[in-house]
């Protein structure tokens, strides 16, 4: 996320209901910000989580140790999984 003291130079316009508006301009008194500062805060937080949503997954201890297991186990012969691997790809045509 950018510093405080880094220029800002993009340009982003949004649309909102009068509601909207009432509600971020409300929390962003509350949060002691302005209006841009709050949208903007908010937005890179909830980009940031997305995309770390998209690498990261949360497991418990014991869940992560199943897995650990699994993967370090010798490989197992799989007849459907060859006979999957042995078929054409389908966007290869007929």
């Amino acid at each position: 996320m950018p510093t405080a003291t880094s220029a800002r130079s993009a340009r982003l316009g949004l649309r909102a209901t009068p509601e909207q508006e009432a509600v971020l301009r409300r929390a962003a008194e509350a949060a002691h910000k302005s209006l841009t500062d709050f949208i903007l805060d908010a937005a890179c937080q909830a980009a940031e989580q997305t995309l770390l949503d998209q690498r990261l997954f949360m497991v418990s201890g014991s869940q992560y140790q199943a897995l650990m297991d699994m993967l370090d186990r010798p490989e197992s012969d799989n007849s459907g999984l060859a006979d999957l691997f042995s078929r054409p790809p389908v966007w290869a045509g007929k």
